[in-house]
């Protein structure tokens, strides 16, 4: 776990950051932070692991592939289809149906509420906000998402799924805000899929460590600089904002930080905790299709929750893990005193589980916009399993840095990045 100080001396500004899929890079590693005995010799080879402890798959067409490909350090990435995207319904394990032919063998869905979801996915598709003939007298600015759903007359499994599997919604608040949010996420889901056909998940070979060493050459590039392994012993203030970082002796003086929350404790407060549960598996998750990663999620109203239950499933398909081997990784938002068995139904999915890792962090935001102090603090990840609340926290971060909106254009294909097969 290794914090990184990148230093791009023309800017001014000192970046102070966890990677957002700290991992370890050995089985042994994993078994050491946990404070676990073990592991057992069978998977022992640590040059055959890398677990991220906090994974989240990318949209194929969501916004943080656009803000890497703008970047442009997709460069330094190779991506690889998740090879599954699937629910919890009915005691059952079951694909998300995103496409009209998913639908009519959804298995979820009677042959009225096929035809009432196919309705809704042909008018999703084909709505652009441009142009008015499409919206059917839909006003997407005052219509809510549940008189959308009402006007097509899904049923409620429908529109659990819908908005939390498919438009990726992680609270029942969208239901009463204007519907274009959601037609927006549908779209984006559909098109994913679209690109890569078994899902609308990618994730990088190598894990989300790959990240900041594809930033830490695009840095270099351009004359950057990356001090690793370096303790913040001390930020130095001057009249309220924020002068130079002190570490290991040396002081390195910037006009701007940027970080997380891990480095200003005084500056950020608790919003709540998540509880996450890596499992190393020997075999494929039940009613999969004996994917070697997928994605499953559990819709809050299927537990009595008030949040979703998400459970991440990668292997060494994607040079994760030794062969044949999984690790699947459960996360939600803290409910009750009891956080693990919050997940208990989640984790009965995986069984057989060969060893369990529970964690439990707190979510922390910053107390201000940063703009008088000159630090800038990241949020905590969420429980969720997709990059969606990271990317408007680092538009929300942008804009409170620079005073202006971060723009990027349409992205470009990744299939010279990723594997389809």
């Amino acid at each position: 776990m290794n914090p990184h100080l990148p230093w791009p001396g023309r800017l001014s500004s000192l970046s102070l950051h966890f990677v957002a899929g700290i991992k370890c890079s050995s089985c042994l590693q994993l078994y050491r932070r946990f404070k676990v005995p073990g592991p057992p010799k069978s998977i022992r080879r640590g040059k055959e692991w890398n677990v991220d402890l906090v994974p989240k798959f990318f949209l194929a067409t969501g916004q943080l592939v656009k803000i890497l490909v703008h970047t442009e350090v997709t460069r330094y990435l190779d991506f690889k289809v998740v090879e599954g995207s699937y629910v919890f319904k009915a005691g059952k394990v079951h694909k998300v149906p995103a496409t009209e032919e998913d639908a009519q063998c959804s298995d979820l869905m009677g042959m009225f509420d096929k035809r009432r979801f196919k309705k809704m996915l042909h008018f999703v598709l084909n709505f652009d906000t441009r142009n008015p003939r499409t919206h059917q007298d839909v006003d997407p600015e005052k219509t809510t998402t549940r008189e959308l759903f009402s006007r097509f007359d899904l049923g409620q499994d429908v529109i659990e799924v819908t908005g939390h599997a498919i438009a990726l919604h992680s609270s029942e608040s969208y239901l009463d805000q204007p519907c274009l949010e959601t037609i927006n996420r549908i779209r984006r889901y559909c098109e994913s899929l679209s690109r890569h056909n078994s899902s609308p998940y990618l994730y990088p070979l190598y894990g989300l460590g790959e990240l900041p060493q594809g930033f830490a050459r695009l840095s270099a590039e351009y004359g950057g600089t990356f001090l690793l392994n370096k303790p913040v012993d001390e930020i130095v203030m001057d009249n309220g904002k924020v002068k130079a970082v002190k570490s290991d002796g040396k002081v390195f003086h910037c006009k701007q930080l940027i970080c997380d929350p891990s480095y200003v404790p005084n500056r950020v407060r608790k919003m709540g905790r998540v509880v996450r549960v890596i499992c190393l598996l020997n075999h494929p998750v039940k009613n999969t299709h004996e994917a070697s990663s997928c994605q499953i999620i559990i819709p809050q109203a299927e537990l009595n929750r008030k949040s979703d239950v998400y459970i991440c499933v990668v292997s060494y398909s994607h040079s994760l893990a030794s062969d044949g081997m999984y690790i699947a990784t459960v996360s939600t938002t803290v409910e009750t005193n009891n956080p693990e068995k919050e997940v208990e139904p989640a984790l009965e999915l995986l069984e057989p589980i060969m060893q369990k890792f529970v964690s439990v962090t707190n979510v922390l935001v910053p107390n201000e916009d940063g703009r008088k102090s000159q630090i800038f603090v990241s949020r905590s990840y969420d429980a969720t399993n997709h990059f969606d609340s990271e990317c408007e926290d680092i538009k929300d971060m942008y804009r409170r840095i620079t005073g202006a909106e971060l723009c990027f254009g349409k992205p470009r294909n990744l299939s010279h990045n990723a594997d389809d097969d």
